[in-house]
């Protein structure tokens, strides 16, 4: 055989591309579609009749090319949905419309939640409570359906020198609320020294 066909796999070689493929943590939220696409793929497999090394280079070119189409197929039915959805709620308000809350009542949230070690509604609600807070200094304006991103973007260009701290703090929330982020201690202390540096800063006034 020559050394630059590409290696065809055998049936136990197949399987174990395709299980390692599959044991990515995207696939997990799936469970039950993984499982009966493993399931399908798994008879698929033991229907074929798999080349030997007799078989010219143009035949065993187009064994591994069905074999890579089939799990890019799955990959994609599988990983392209969760990643979409991840997307469109990362694209989520930062603020609940019906949330009337004061940066205070949100800031106390935080901090019962600190304290009682959950971390991630620690966080979320503490970047709240600064954009609750920005919002009470007039240093944005209120507005519906604002993201984390947006309202870094815009408080940051009246605080110049903690827009580089907000943008942080909203991939923060963004990464909690919406990702697979695991808050930590750390970033609740974090989050509790942005707030305390926004509250103290001066906004610029506008040119």
């Amino acid at each position: 055989m020559r050394a630059d066909l590409p290696v065809v796999p055998d049936r136990d070689t197949a399987r174990e591309w395709l299980s390692s493929e599959l044991q990515k943590p995207e696939y997990a939220e799936r469970e039950s579609l993984l499982t009966r696409l493993i399931n399908w793929v798994a008879d698929w497999l033991d229907g074929i009749e798999w080349p030997d090394a007799s078989m010219s280079g143009p035949q065993l070119g187009l064994a591994v090319a069905v074999i890579a189409v089939v799990v890019l197929v799955i990959a994609w039915l599988v990983a392209g949905p969760v990643r979409l959805g991840r997307e469109r709620a990362g694209s989520a308000e930062v603020l609940d419309a019906d949330d009337v809350r004061t940066a205070a009542k949100m800031r106390a949230a935080a901090d019962a939640a600190a304290a009682a070690g959950d971390w991630r509604t620690a966080a979320v609600e503490r970047f709240r409570a600064v954009v609750r807070s920005l919002e009470e200094r007039v240093i944005i304006e209120p507005r519906p359906g604002r993201t984390a991103q947006e309202a870094a973007a815009d408080a940051g260009e009246r605080l110049v020198a903690q827009a580089a701290g907000l943008r942080s703090g909203a991939d923060l929330f963004d990464g909690v609320e919406y990702g697979d982020r695991v808050a930590t201690a750390q970033d609740d202390a974090a989050l509790r020294a942005l707030d305390a540096e926004v509250a103290a800063a001066r906004p610029e006034v506008p040119a």
